[in-house]
């Protein structure tokens, strides 16, 4: 697989290159094109001959359906990063694989036995959680709907679907104002941190601050309850410090008269850089007719998933929760 994610990052790469420098647009500006180039395989008529020869040249080189889904996902996800090295706003981001694989494993878990299921991430980016968990679940059938204001990020996700062969719903839009979405059964998102600048939108919130600015991780976690079925599970990536905010008092009444608190998971410390912007996967469930509080909170300080030994025992300890404490 290795040997495939090279080959398709080299491709990527360098086609890109050649449309940065042609073109005199940012590399992720013309990640866009090359990726989508790479799906159509087909060279726009109107460029200058010797421009069009290079892109044709590549496009001849090049079939992306030799290649697989995760192969494809990962080269793509290595040229974003690329594109975004040196960019300024916070939240061009990409959720770490490992962070993607355990959500998948979490939500197949708390989903066993089911079939199908309707899925949304109400901050999508350039869809790499998304699409990390749907590459878990080859035997379910799963409705996907992402939602992101930036366009940039929708663009790169879009291809990265259409790389991926799937099919993902995207809405385009500020996903803290009304969404047009039947209510989902299950939720995930790695939460924008930050301050939320549209006040008027906020005031409709039950999270919205007293005064100031509200935070936007907040507000997407009371828009994301409302998207989701009675009984639905949300599985957000949050900051650690997430019930140490001056809000809390506000967080923690809104969520325990609407959900059931399942899990707080804290992610590696080695994953982070600095302490301070450490993150844990926070699991609930939506209050229904039929649904209670676990036994116990399933709680769990996660080692570095590169031991095995020790990721393996957490595991362990997941699986006597879902025995014993769910």
């Amino acid at each position: 697989m290795e040997q495939q994610i090279n080959e398709l990052f080299n491709w990527l790469d360098e086609t890109s290159s050649i449309i940065e420098q042609e073109e005199n647009t940012p590399y992720i500006e013309a990640l866009i094109a090359s990726s989508n180039l790479l799906f159509e395989q087909q060279v726009p008529e109107d460029l200058e001959p010797t421009y069009h020869k290079q892109l044709t040249d590549k496009v001849n080189q090049i079939q992306f359906n030799q290649y697989d889904r995760e192969s494809r996902r990962k080269a793509m996800q290595l040229a974003i990063l690329k594109g975004m090295k040196g960019a300024t706003q916070q939240h061009h981001y990409i959720t770490p694989d490992t962070i993607g694989v355990f959500v998948g494993y979490l939500i197949n878990k708390f989903l066993e036995g089911e079939q199908s299921y309707r899925l949304f991430d109400p901050a999508c980016g350039s869809s790499n959680l998304l699409l990390t968990i749907l590459n878990q679940q080859e035997h379910l059938t799963v409705d996907s709907y992402g939602s992101e204001v930036d366009p940039t990020l929708i663009r790169l996700a879009f291809n990265n679907t259409n790389l991926q062969e799937r099919k993902i719903e995207y809405f385009h839009q500020d996903s803290l104002k009304p969404i047009l979405l039947e209510p989902v059964d299950v939720v995930t998102s790695d939460l924008p941190v930050g301050y939320y600048p549209d006040d008027e939108t906020a005031s409709s919130y039950e999270l919205k601050a007293e005064e100031g600015h509200s935070f936007a991780h907040h507000l997407f976690i009371e828009q994301s309850v409302k998207y989701t079925k009675e009984g639905g599970y949300l599985f957000f990536v949050v900051p650690s410090f997430l019930f140490e905010s001056e809000q809390k008092e506000q967080l923690q009444a809104f969520l325990k008269d609407q959900v059931h608190i399942v899990g707080v998971l804290e992610l590696p410390k080695t994953m982070f850089k600095d302490e301070k912007f450490s993150r844990s996967i926070l699991v609930l469930q939506k209050k229904g007719e039929n649904t209670k509080d676990p036994k116990k909170v399933m709680l769990a300080q996660l080692p570095s998933f590169k031991d095995v030994h020790a990721t393996n025992n957490v595991i362990k300890q997941i699986d006597h929760w879902f025995k014993n404490d769910r």
